[in-house]
Protein backbone atom coordinates (compact mmCIF):
# COMPACT_ATOMS: atom_id res chain seq x y z
CA UNK A 1 0.00 0.00 0.00
CA UNK A 2 2.65 2.67 0.77
CA UNK A 3 4.73 1.91 -2.36
CA UNK A 4 1.21 2.89 -4.22
CA UNK A 5 1.28 6.33 -2.53
CA UNK A 6 4.84 7.07 -3.20
CA UNK A 7 4.01 5.77 -7.11
CA UNK A 8 1.25 8.14 -7.18
CA UNK A 9 2.81 11.26 -5.13
CA UNK A 10 5.63 10.35 -7.65
CA UNK A 11 3.11 10.49 -10.85
CA UNK A 12 1.06 14.06 -9.16
CA UNK A 13 5.03 15.58 -8.64
CA UNK A 14 5.47 14.94 -12.67
CA UNK A 15 2.89 15.92 -13.81
CA UNK A 16 3.79 19.59 -12.36
CA UNK A 17 7.01 18.95 -14.12
CA UNK A 18 5.72 17.86 -17.31
CA UNK A 19 3.19 20.80 -17.04
CA UNK A 20 6.11 22.92 -18.24
CA UNK A 21 7.40 20.68 -21.53
CA UNK A 22 6.09 23.19 -24.13
CA UNK A 23 8.58 26.44 -22.10
CA UNK A 24 11.36 23.53 -22.37
CA UNK A 25 10.73 23.49 -25.98
CA UNK A 26 10.93 26.64 -26.88
CA UNK A 27 13.51 27.48 -24.83
CA UNK A 28 15.58 24.68 -26.74
CA UNK A 29 13.98 26.07 -29.81
CA UNK A 30 15.02 29.39 -29.54
CA UNK A 31 18.21 28.23 -28.57
CA UNK A 32 18.92 26.94 -31.81
CA UNK A 33 18.44 22.62 -31.49
CA UNK A 34 18.26 20.97 -34.44
CA UNK A 35 15.82 19.00 -32.33
CA UNK A 36 13.90 20.84 -29.81
CA UNK A 37 11.23 18.28 -29.27
CA UNK A 38 13.93 15.60 -28.36
CA UNK A 39 16.03 17.72 -26.39
CA UNK A 40 12.59 18.70 -24.55
CA UNK A 41 11.67 14.71 -23.93
CA UNK A 42 15.18 14.11 -22.82
CA UNK A 43 14.87 16.90 -20.09
CA UNK A 44 11.55 15.31 -18.83
CA UNK A 45 13.06 11.57 -19.35
CA UNK A 46 15.73 13.47 -16.41
CA UNK A 47 13.52 14.96 -14.81
CA UNK A 48 11.47 11.31 -14.09
CA UNK A 49 14.49 9.46 -13.54
CA UNK A 50 16.00 12.91 -10.88
CA UNK A 51 12.58 13.79 -9.63
CA UNK A 52 14.08 14.21 -6.22
CA UNK A 53 16.73 16.14 -7.24
CA UNK A 54 13.71 18.67 -8.98
CA UNK A 55 12.64 21.98 -6.99
CA UNK A 56 9.31 21.66 -4.98
CA UNK A 57 8.76 25.56 -5.26
CA UNK A 58 9.61 26.10 -9.08
CA UNK A 59 11.13 23.93 -11.46
CA UNK A 60 11.76 25.70 -14.46
CA UNK A 61 15.07 26.58 -13.41
CA UNK A 62 16.41 22.92 -12.89
CA UNK A 63 14.65 22.27 -16.19
CA UNK A 64 16.01 25.21 -17.75
CA UNK A 65 19.58 23.84 -16.81
CA UNK A 66 19.59 20.47 -17.92
CA UNK A 67 18.20 21.54 -21.24
CA UNK A 68 21.11 23.76 -21.61
CA UNK A 69 23.89 20.95 -20.88
CA UNK A 70 21.62 18.84 -23.20
CA UNK A 71 21.96 21.67 -25.69
CA UNK A 72 25.77 22.03 -25.11
CA UNK A 73 26.31 18.30 -25.79
CA UNK A 74 24.50 18.78 -28.82
CA UNK A 75 26.61 21.28 -30.10
CA UNK A 76 30.20 19.54 -28.87
CA UNK A 77 28.84 16.42 -31.18
CA UNK A 78 28.25 18.85 -34.10
CA UNK A 79 31.05 20.48 -33.98
CA UNK A 80 33.19 17.01 -34.05
CA UNK A 81 30.68 15.98 -36.52
CA UNK A 82 32.37 18.21 -39.63
CA UNK A 83 30.28 16.28 -42.36
CA UNK A 84 26.97 18.34 -41.78
CA UNK A 85 26.84 21.80 -41.03
CA UNK A 86 25.13 22.71 -37.75
CA UNK A 87 24.83 26.33 -36.16
CA UNK A 88 27.45 27.13 -33.64
CA UNK A 89 26.53 26.69 -30.10
CA UNK A 90 26.31 30.38 -29.58
CA UNK A 91 23.52 31.20 -31.83
CA UNK A 92 20.37 31.66 -30.91
CA UNK A 93 17.67 31.75 -33.08
CA UNK A 94 14.64 33.97 -32.62
CA UNK A 95 11.68 32.83 -32.41
CA UNK A 96 9.79 33.95 -35.45
CA UNK A 97 7.26 36.69 -33.40
CA UNK A 98 10.59 38.38 -31.94
CA UNK A 99 11.85 38.70 -35.82
CA UNK A 100 8.43 40.23 -36.91
CA UNK A 101 8.01 42.66 -34.09
CA UNK A 102 11.60 44.03 -33.69
CA UNK A 103 13.99 43.53 -36.42
CA UNK A 104 15.92 46.30 -34.80
CA UNK A 105 15.69 44.62 -31.46
CA UNK A 106 16.70 41.21 -32.77
CA UNK A 107 20.00 43.12 -34.56
CA UNK A 108 21.28 44.51 -31.24
CA UNK A 109 20.47 41.03 -29.67
CA UNK A 110 22.78 39.47 -32.39
CA UNK A 111 25.62 42.00 -31.75
CA UNK A 112 25.63 40.90 -27.70
CA UNK A 113 27.85 37.77 -26.53
CA UNK A 114 26.37 34.68 -26.27
CA UNK A 115 26.33 34.86 -22.31
CA UNK A 116 24.90 38.38 -22.60
CA UNK A 117 22.14 37.12 -24.42
CA UNK A 118 21.44 34.33 -22.25
CA UNK A 119 21.20 36.45 -19.43
CA UNK A 120 18.94 38.80 -21.28
CA UNK A 121 16.81 35.84 -22.50
CA UNK A 122 16.11 33.98 -19.24
CA UNK A 123 14.88 36.91 -17.83
CA UNK A 124 13.06 38.35 -20.52
CA UNK A 125 11.89 35.32 -22.68
CA UNK A 126 11.67 32.56 -19.94
CA UNK A 127 10.23 35.11 -17.63
CA UNK A 128 12.67 33.82 -14.86
CA UNK A 129 13.72 36.35 -11.76
CA UNK A 130 17.56 36.75 -11.49
CA UNK A 131 17.73 34.17 -8.53
CA UNK A 132 16.63 31.53 -10.61
CA UNK A 133 18.28 32.49 -14.15
CA UNK A 134 21.44 32.19 -11.85
CA UNK A 135 20.53 28.71 -10.83
CA UNK A 136 19.98 27.85 -14.19
CA UNK A 137 23.64 29.25 -15.37
CA UNK A 138 25.23 27.61 -12.05
CA UNK A 139 26.56 30.88 -10.73
CA UNK A 140 25.76 33.12 -7.72
CA UNK A 141 22.97 35.92 -7.73
CA UNK A 142 25.23 38.55 -7.52
CA UNK A 143 27.25 37.51 -10.13
CA UNK A 144 23.90 37.52 -12.96
CA UNK A 145 22.72 40.49 -11.32
CA UNK A 146 26.12 42.08 -12.67
CA UNK A 147 26.27 40.08 -15.74
CA UNK A 148 22.50 41.25 -16.17
CA UNK A 149 23.36 44.77 -15.80
CA UNK A 150 25.84 44.83 -18.15
CA UNK A 151 23.96 42.55 -20.84
CA UNK A 152 21.69 45.18 -20.58
CA UNK A 153 23.87 48.02 -20.81
CA UNK A 154 25.67 46.34 -24.28
CA UNK A 155 22.33 45.82 -25.60
CA UNK A 156 21.26 49.32 -25.03
CA UNK A 157 24.26 50.68 -26.68
CA UNK A 158 23.92 48.83 -29.53
CA UNK A 159 20.19 50.27 -30.14
CA UNK A 160 21.75 53.42 -29.46
CA UNK A 161 24.05 53.00 -32.30
CA UNK A 162 21.37 51.77 -34.26
CA UNK A 163 18.98 54.54 -34.00
CA UNK A 164 22.37 56.97 -34.79
CA UNK A 165 23.68 55.31 -37.72
CA UNK A 166 21.70 56.68 -41.42
CA UNK A 167 18.97 54.24 -42.62
CA UNK A 168 19.96 52.50 -45.74
CA UNK A 169 18.98 53.75 -48.92
CA UNK A 170 15.45 51.70 -50.37
CA UNK A 171 16.09 50.56 -53.66
CA UNK A 172 14.29 51.93 -56.47
CA UNK A 173 11.97 49.81 -58.07
CA UNK A 174 12.03 49.67 -61.73
CA UNK A 175 9.20 48.62 -63.77
CA UNK A 176 9.67 46.12 -66.82
CA UNK A 177 10.50 49.07 -69.26
CA UNK A 178 13.42 50.04 -67.14
CA UNK A 179 11.71 53.39 -65.80
CA UNK A 180 11.09 54.03 -61.93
Amino acid sequence: MRHELDRNSAEDRFRDVFSHLGAVTAYTRRRGSKDPDAIAAEVMTIAWRRLADVPTDDARPWLYATARNLLLAEARRAARSRSTRLREPDQVVAAPEVRETDPDLWRALRSLSQLDREALLLVAWEDLAPAQAAKVLGISQAAFRVRLLRARRRLRASLDRQAESPPAAPLARLDAEGTP
